[in-house]
């Protein structure tokens, strides 16, 4: 909501500066995105009066003008502007003046004639952007005052970031409402006289969807002239607003629309056919709008209309066949209520957002039409002229919003605010408000006016009061609260353990979007069902993810783009599944990271290398070491988003924990990289859980390592063999190590050389040879059996 401070201070003019008042404003909680000048820095500029125009003796498009800058000055100046002429009335820059951006006047000769000043267009005051010819003043300008004082220059452009509960304030009486009421003063009354009814047939008017439209006024004025010139105070107000002037019929509707908040339309009554009908739109019918735009309507949308069709979109845009144009003579002026559930999407529907749909569907003051009828009414004949009708009335009172009164209790508001005000300072507050206020014994029972659509509940009220009083003036207090120690089990462990090992590793703590991309993710889970969103920030961002991965190579991608050429990030956080369409869903806590780039922090002691497969399964490993678990097992797997042969699956305790390895080349091409990438995911819940420590003796006898050198088929996995060696021999081997895997010459075809040292250590005795032998032997049985390996000769 745009709107110039002088304009709201004729409403309302508290005894503060422009900067106290947007503060007021923002800390009541009408935020001030911007506070600027209606015009650009100049001085020197008057009001002048173009006295006689003869051309240039030696350039066409130029005009030499003699203009009276005062009662007592003429001076002579050329010009090049196509809208000069004699009796207009235009700004002039005397000589010594300084414009916008700088520029100074001097005296000048333009091709060979001299000139005094230069006659000046709005973009040249920096009142416009662009313009086209001279600035035209009224033709009662007083010629020799100050620019600057005639167009109340010296003005501040306010703009108000309003939340959607607020459509109260789309409009500057709204705005002053709120000025009043945090200053404790009462609004100036804006005159609107009744309207007087000439002998003007009335437009029969019928409401066939009440329920959309449970009020509907409508007025006849004939003799209009269109073609009038809006008055520059109102082409002024209009465009500090952000609005251009449109011609004096639509620039009344726009100004009364800005003033009281009621979105109106002016049909032309010539190009109306039988009654006037506020009806849904029979499916297939079509409409040409007023911004050239056609639309085929459909059956649950509102429009007015006429026997030979619709005129215009309820609420929402007028028709281009029914328009107003300066060949118009007699309009219908229409005013009515919406009802705003009603009105709710009926532009966006269409691809259209329009200041009428913006007010209509957050709520329009159901007992604003009169009013706002009337002061229409009163600008157009006070400056178009014509004569206006009766007023035809057409009202469905069960369709039209009822106020409840809401009780609000003082035990309440001193709770809530932690503010003890007296009961007669919140009446007064509340009736500032606007609000009907009956005292009880426990407190008050206060009817919303009718404005306020947001108002509904005590804690609204209460909202209000302090708001009103003023945030920063209300007291800083501690809450008081019972506190006490929860319980932490001691097998479970933080997430913040696992994230402050990996930090230790390198690695950085990314945090991304829940919603991700659904073309991404259907790459990355292409089995996966996932979460569509109804209402989505945009369509990269639709779905809720059900891998954490989406986000983070998204994160990766864009370190890689900036130049990051090592990149280790993880992130915690919930990921949403669903096994079908139809299944409910389910929320997981996991653990994601993603490593490319060099496997370490360039330096002079080590070469240089890319990370592997093994150094993310070593960072993985030093997470799992927390938990104290023993029942830990890698297996290979296949995952679609995963290398086929570089993919390995978590399992803790016989059921599956996580995934680790490295992108698959196709989705390394799909998501634009060209190095490999690695990824781990892990499940929280199934990691967390610790075993307890455990007290053991250390051994008094020694060890004894015996080392086995075993071919095996390559596609058995070590770590299946170490835990049948553990399983199998829990009480003797202490340790088993695997310092060597070889494949290549002297090693067939098919298989692999696994080289395993095993420590063996007694607790009660020391080992002898034949017990040692013993349980080589029975190791090596139980690999022959299980796994087909013998020893390498």
């Amino acid at each position: 909501m745009r709107l110039s401070e002088s304009w709201l201070r004729e409403f309302v003019n508290p005894p503060v500066d422009a900067a106290q008042l947007i503060h007021q404003l923002t800390m009541a909680g009408l935020e001030v995105d911007s506070l600027e000048p209606v015009a650009g820095v100049f001085t020197g500029v008057v009001v002048a009066e173009v006295m006689a125009v003869e051309p240039h003796p030696d350039a066409d498009r130029l005009r030499v003008c003699q203009v009276r800058a005062d009662a007592d000055t003429m001076l002579q100046i050329v010009c090049g502007a196509a809208n000069v002429r004699q009796g207009l009335k235009v700004p002039l820059a005397r000589e010594g003046a300084q414009l916008p951006g700088g520029l100074a006047i001097k005296r000048s000769k333009l091709r060979g004639v001299p000139s005094e000043g230069m006659l000046c267009s709005a973009k040249e005051l920096g009142l416009e952007s662009q313009s086209e010819g001279l600035l035209e003043l009224p033709d009662d300008a007083p010629v020799g005052a100050s620019i600057r004082d005639y167009l109340q220059l010296d003005d501040h452009i306010i703009e108000v970031d309003l939340t959607p509960n607020r459509a109260d304030c789309l409009s500057v009486q709204g705005i002053a409402r709120e000025v009043a009421s945090i200053n404790g003063m009462s609004l100036t009354p804006l005159p609107v006289p009744e309207p007087v009814s000439g002998a003007v047939p009335a437009r029969v008017v019928r409401v066939l969807s009440p329920e959309a439209c449970p009020r509907y006024l409508g007025c006849v004025i004939q003799g209009v002239n269109a073609a009038a010139p809006t008055p520059l105070w109102m082409r002024e107000r209009l465009r500090r607003s952000g609005l251009r002037s449109l011609g004096i019929v639509v620039d009344v509707t726009n100004y009364v629309l800005l003033e009281l908040g009621q979105p109106m339309h002016a049909f032309d009554l010539a190009r109306l056919t039988g009654d006037i009908q506020v009806r849904h739109a029979e499916a297939g019918e079509t409409l040409a709008l007023l911004n050239d735009q056609n639309i085929t309507l459909r059956a649950d949308s509102l429009v007015i209309a006429d026997d030979a069709g619709p005129l215009a979109l309820a609420g929402v845009m007028g028709g281009a066949a029914s328009a107003v144009s300066e060949t118009t003579q007699d309009i219908l002026l229409e005013c009515a209520f919406f009802t705003p559930s009603r009105m709710m999407g009926a532009a966006r529907s269409y691809g259209l957002a329009t200041d009428s749909s913006h007010r209509f569907e957050r709520g329009v003051d159901p007992e604003l039409q009169d009013r706002a009828l009337a002061r229409a009414i009163d600008l157009i004949i006070s400056h178009a002229g014509g004569v206006s009708g009766v007023v035809t009335r057409v009202e469905s009172g069960s369709h039209l919003p009822v106020r409840t009164a809401i009780t609000l209790r003082q035990a309440r508001v001193r709770k809530v605010l932690g503010l003890d005000l007296p009961d007669a300072s919140i009446t007064a507050l509340l009736e500032r408000l606007g609000m009907q206020v009956a005292v009880t014994p426990d407190g008050w029972t206060v009817l919303p006016p009718g404005f306020r659509f947001d108002i509904a509940i005590e804690a609204d009220l209460i909202e209000e009061i302090g708001r009103i009083y003023g945030y920063d003036h209300l007291p800083v207090c501690l809450p008081s609260v019972s506190l006490g120690m929860q319980p932490v089990p001691e097998r479970m462990l933080s997430a913040d353990r696992f994230k402050d090992t990996l930090v230790a590793l390198g690695y950085q703590e990314a945090i991304t979007y829940s919603f991700v991309d659904p073309a991404e993710q259907q790459a990355l889970l292409p089995d996966g069902v996932s979460l569509a969103l109804q209402n989505p920030i945009s369509s990269e961002m639709a779905v809720m993810r059900a891998s954490l991965w989406v986000g983070l190579l998204d994160a990766a991608r864009k370190n890689l783009n900036r130049q990051q050429d090592r990149v280790r990030f993880f992130e915690t956080g919930l990921c949403f599944l669903k096994a079908s369409e139809t299944s409910a869903l389910e929320q997981v806590s996991r653990l994601g990271g993603v490593v490319l780039g060099h496997g370490h922090q360039e330096q002079w002691g080590l070469p240089g290398r890319a990370a592997d497969f093994f150094d993310v399964k070593a960072d993985v490993e030093s997470l799992l070491a927390l938990t104290g678990q023993q029942a830990i097992e890698w297996k290979r797997d296949q995952h679609p988003a995963l290398h086929p042969g570089q993919c390995a699956r978590l399992w803790l305790g016989g059921m599956a924990a996580g995934w680790l390895g490295m992108l698959h080349p196709s989705m390394e091409k799909h998501f634009g990289f060209e190095q490999p990438v690695f990824l781990f995911e892990l499940d929280l819940a199934r990691i967390r859980e610790r075993a307890l420590p455990k007290f053991s003796p250390v051994s008094r006898y020694p060890s004894v390592r015996r080392d086995l050198a075993l071919l095996m088929d390559s596609q058995v996995s070590v770590g299946e063999v170490v835990s049948a060696i553990r399983s199998q021999q829990a009480e003797l081997v202490r340790d088993v190590r695997v310092f060597d895997v070889y494949q290549g010459k002297g090693v067939p075809e098919g298989q692999k050389s696994i080289a395993l040292g095993l420590t063996l250590q007694l607790d009660a005795e020391t080992l002898t040879d034949e017990c040692v032998d013993q349980c080589i032997q029975e190791v090596l049985r139980l690999l022959e059996h299980d796994f087909q390996a013998r020893l390498r000769d």
